[in-house]
């Protein structure tokens, strides 16, 4: 018996840290039940520090890219989730899109400090997200 995968479409405003990650957890954690994506409302480009705190939990997001929405209008899509207040305002209608959620993170990449304490809260976001993946999908 073949059991379709469900399919997430993690939104954030730059598709540059918090949904990269939500993909990537979602992903890395539960592939075998689930397939992600990700997309920004106004899309950017990755930020580095995203590379870096998922390379400390052996998952490479090197080869992400940052997209916006367009992309997914085709895509059959089980959940439509924004992690943003922004993205959750601009978050257009997605056919197929059964269920919408919204889970809002704060954006480590707006916080003001040194480099480690930059890169610890990059830490604090990848962890409240995957401690919400776990939970809402596990």
């Amino acid at each position: 018996m073949c059991i379709r995968k469900k399919t997430v479409l993690f939104v954030c405003k730059h598709n540059a840290v918090r949904s990269q990650m939500a993909e990537a957890l979602l992903n890395n954690i539960y592939g075998d039940r689930y397939t992600a994506y990700s997309a920004g409302s106004d899309p950017s480009q990755i930020d580095p520090l995203v590379k870096t705190v998922m390379s400390e939990t052996n998952i490479d997001v090197s080869h992400h890219r940052s997209k916006g929405f367009c992309v997914f209008q085709e895509v059959p899509l089980d959940y439509v989730i924004t992690l943003c207040d922004q993205a959750k305002e601009a978050c257009p209608y997605f056919p197929g899109g059964n269920l919408r959620l919204h889970r809002s993170f704060a954006d480590p990449s707006g916080f003001k400090g040194n480099h480690e304490e930059t890169v610890n809260r990059y830490r604090q976001t990848r962890d409240e997200i995957k401690d919400w993946i776990e939970k809402e999908f596990g």
